[in-house]
């Protein structure tokens, strides 16, 4: 082998070497003497079968990074590769940067092996806190779209290289991400395709194409295949395809590098007479008994023993001059930090657009001229009447909302901004990625980024049967996550400035529900206070005397149905209305969940303190229901989005779920009914 293979092996044996011991051992970590009993665990806990090829191909990337030629970035797809992840971290220093007690030494390989699967909070699958981390591996499919739109903020001379499993590749977010880089000419992305043969418990799909077949598998969807086989071609043979991928990536041709390899190759062949190697028995542990199986245990020390540990490590565990030479020749890059946010735009505020069209485009338009910023959207920008944003070279459209929304986490990631701009009904697509990317948000050592921003519009009530569903944004308000806003401006002034507050943002997931349809204006005096606080009473719908119905309208049709509605309320109720306008549904709920959560006290002032309560939102009830809960002592009715039993006129859709001026009279009606009733008690 040349020197260049040689640091390669001593990598991949040392990462093999501690992710198994991570997995099976908590003392005698460097085999000084022979195992017992003592120094396995009882119920050892971890996934071996992705970590050979898995840090295979870490450790030859971290080392052709290294020599300069250019920064290679590696995300993981696969959460079980955090095992991986882990071992590496540990070797290279970053695991006891972000935790102390697992130092590069004997006694910090102990802690690691006693402390994984929980790793001090870290958890045992892929973590934002060390290098390949930048993508949360476990939600299958988004590695590769993910990596497309970190390359759209990467500078020059970077690649990133997401390493996918074979079994994501029959996912329908990485199957239509290949076909979408098409729409992404130029970005420098290099997968590599760890084909062990296995999704999980069954044989993969693509791992069983000859090498013709993937080869044209490839081709046919625009990528250029190299394949290579570990450990059979050796160490240098995958350098060099490696090597050779870069440079055609840089090039401006898409390539893909297969790797070839038996599931959880170098672990043991057989237990207890069945077949691990090459089969599924081989994604977990075999070796479940090595602590009370004295043949287990002999297999577990023959196991860790085939890595000559005693090659890797010093006396005390440090790693030993070979390995320290080679960890100092490799380089580890990462996603770059996230550039100092933008202000908002003053003269945003001051403007006064017409039309949602107006708003949208005035402000995309705006910071779109800063240069590190994107819209993402499917093919619907002129049915959604933003066609002046289509064709644009910060745009991107492609019929996959699950693709794009992970383009645009990816681009945001490495820094950039950006907004996804869909039909609602379509957006519960999103819903996976976006809920592992909150979660992700949460981990320790997870780095700020620009917000994800989503402007859904088109929704159901002015649309067809099969497009209206408003199920994600109550999806996410059930979460309970703090990062999350869902925003509802009532008119085309409002929403420009939702738009820019969000474009300058950092860390949340900004949901922005508009209507593409023309209703009539509302008055901007309160613009600054709904900004502010999320939450404002109207004075232009609203009666001087303390009310006996407050109506909180949360979007622009209900406050147009409100408005329409409530000379009707007056006149035959006879009741004094006050109305407040919720810009961020969010504000409604409990302040010790939701940052823009109002005090009970601060609600109840602006909602009277006797007040009925009518809540006429664009979505869901059971949205406002998750946030309300039973902070009020008073009635309450929400008018919102029903389901029908099939096709219906919008005039009808509105009719049955009470989004009609009628529906409110009526509404309030049995409202103020209850109110007295409880006035009598």
């Amino acid at each position: 082998m040349t020197g260049h293979a040689d640091q390669a092996d001593l990598l991949w044996r040392a990462q093999a070497y501690v992710a198994a011991a991570q997995i099976h051992l908590q003392d005698n970590v460097l085999l000084r003497r022979p195992l017992g009993p003592g120094d396995v665990k009882a119920r050892p806990a971890g996934h071996w079968g992705t970590v050979p090829g898995t840090a295979w191909a870490l450790a030859h990337v971290a080392l052709l990074s290294g020599t300069g030629d250019a920064e290679l970035v590696p995300l993981l797809g696969a959460g079980h590769a955090g095992v991986a992840q882990i071992a590496a971290g540990w070797l290279t220093g970053h695991l006891v940067a972000a935790r102390p007690q697992f130092t590069r030494d004997e006694q910090g390989l102990v802690n690691l092996c006693r402390s994984f699967p929980e790793v001090a909070g870290l958890g045992s699958e892929v973590t934002p806190a060390l290098p390949a981390g930048d993508f949360l591996g476990g939600r299958l499919g988004g590695c590769l779209p993910f990596a497309q739109g970190a390359a759209l903020a990467s500078g020059p001379g970077r690649v990133i290289v997401p390493v996918l499993g074979d079994g994501e590749c029959e996912t329908p977010t990485t199957a239509a991400a290949w076909l979408a880089a098409h729409a992404l000419p130029g970005t420098p992305v290099l997968p590599i395709v760890h084909l062990n043969g296995f999704r999980m418990g069954t044989p993969s799909l693509l791992a069983d194409l000859t090498e013709r077949a993937l080869t044209a598998y490839a081709a046919g969807l625009g990528w250029h295949a190299r394949t290579v086989t570990a450990p059979d071609d050796g160490h240098d043979a995958f350098h060099a395809e490696l090597a050779q991928g870069v440079a055609d990536t840089l090039a401006g041709r898409r390539t893909v590098l297969f790797m070839r390899c038996v599931k959880g190759w170098s672990g043991p062949a057989t237990v207890n007479g069945q077949q691990v190697l090459g089969t599924a028995r081989a994604h977990k542990t075999p070796l479940t008994r090595a602590a009370c199986d004295s043949a287990q245990t002999h297999a577990l020390e023959a196991w860790l023993s085939s890595y000559r540990p005693e090659e890797l490590f010093t006396d005390g565990g440090h790693p030993g001059p070979g390995l320290e030479a080679a960890l100092s020749a490799a380089a580890w890059h990462r996603l770059k930090a996230p550039r100092p946010m933008p202000a908002p735009l003053a003269t945003i505020r001051q403007q006064h657009p017409l039309s949602f069209a107006d708003a949208v485009a005035t402000v995309v338009r705006a910071h779109a001229r800063a240069g590190d910023f994107r819209v993402f959207s499917p093919d619907e920008l002129a049915s959604n009447r933003l066609s002046e944003l289509a064709g644009q070279a910060w745009t991107t459209e492609v019929l996959a909302e699950e693709v794009l929304g992970e383009q645009l986490a990816g681009f945001t990631a490495a820094g950039g901004r950006g907004v996804l701009i869909s039909y609602e009904a379509f957006a519960p697509l999103l819903a996976t990625g976006i809920v592992s990317l909150l979660k992700q948000q949460r981990m320790p050592g997870a780095a700020p980024r620009p917000s994800f921003n989503l402007l859904l519009t088109s929704y159901g009530w002015h649309n067809t049967y099969t497009h209206g569903d408003p199920s994600l944004t109550t999806t996410l308000l059930a979460l309970e996550d703090p990062a999350v806003r869902v925003l509802t401006p009532a008119d085309p002034a409002r929403l420009a400035a939702v738009l820019d507050d969000a474009f300058t943002s950092t860390g949340q997931l900004n949901v922005i529900v508009g209507g593409k349809h023309p209703l009539p204006p509302v008055p901007t005096d309160t613009l600054r206070q709904e900004l502010d606080r999320a939450i404002a009473v109207w004075p232009h719908l609203s009666d001087v005397q303390p009310p006996a119905l407050t109506v909180l309208v949360c979007g622009d049709l209900p406050a147009a149905v409100t408005a329409e509605a409530l000379p009707r309320i007056r006149a035959e109720l006879r009741a004094a209305v006050r109305v407040v306008s919720v810009l961020d549904l969010t504000v409604l709920g409990d302040p010790t969940v939701w940052p823009a959560g109002l005090p009970a006290a601060e609600l109840d002032a602006l909602l009277g303190e006797d007040a009925a309560l009518l809540v006429v939102t664009l979505g869901h009830p059971a949205a406002i229901w998750s946030l309300l809960k039973a902070r009020h002592a008073r009635p309450v009715e929400v008018i919102g989005w029903r389901e029908t039993e099939g096709p219906r006129t919008q005039q009808d859709l509105a009719a049955a779920a009470g989004m009609t001026a009628e529906g409110l009279i009526a509404a309030a009606g049995r409202l103020l009914k209850a109110r007295t009733r409880c006035d009598t008690w």
